[in-house]
């Protein structure tokens, strides 16, 4: 079971995508004060989710609320605007770019300490869950959608010790109930 897929989503959380996606590079540049080539499939991601924005949810000022979506049958220099239509979707992609990585070498300038804890961890165990991130940094600040929540966090809502002693049968009982697939 995985969680349903959430297809609309609002410019603040595609920003939050971006600058998640940013990270890597961002922490590259903090920690060691140079970047290496390995996010250059996270640049081609952000790069596509904010030409995006502009280009197919009008959600940028300057270009407005247009939508121009790519025709896989459309030749190179193929385009349904203009030159200086074109010219300010760079800019304002790169502007949009640029704004996101520095917040994001700002977010991580600030969790520094924690970074460094899930860098060693990771280290240490290699692949870490959810779960092992609220240990380490504490939960999200804010509240996260419930089937997320049920489908990433391995720990049940704990039983108090009664309920726990019912439901652990007694040693002596002569037909204890098993769980299924456990007998």
């Amino acid at each position: 079971y995985l969680p349903k897929e959430v297809f609309l989503r609002t410019e603040d959380q595609i920003m939050d995508i971006v600058c998640m996606a940013l990270a890597g590079r961002a922490a590259e540049e903090v920690f060691f004060g140079n970047v290496t080539t390995g996010a250059s499939d996270d640049l081609r991601r952000v790069t596509q989710l904010v030409y995006s924005t502009i280009q197919q949810y009008g959600m940028n000022s300057r270009v407005g609320q247009m939508a121009f979506p790519q025709d896989p049958n459309a030749g190179p220099g193929d385009k349904p605007y203009s030159d200086a239509t074109a010219k300010a979707m760079d800019e304002e992609a790169r502007a949009i770019v640029d704004a996101a990585y520095e917040r994001t070498l700002e977010l991580i300038r600030e969790r520094k300490e924690q970074v460094e804890k899930v860098a060693n961890l990771l280290l240490e165990k290699e692949t870490i869950t959810h779960d092992d991130i609220v240990e380490l940094v504490g939960h999200r600040p804010f509240e996260p959608d419930k089937q997320y929540q049920d489908f990433v966090s391995r720990h049940q809502p704990r039983q108090k010790s009664s309920e726990m002693e019912e439901a652990i049968p007694d040693a002596g009982d002569d037909n204890p109930t098993l769980t299924p697939g456990l007998a």
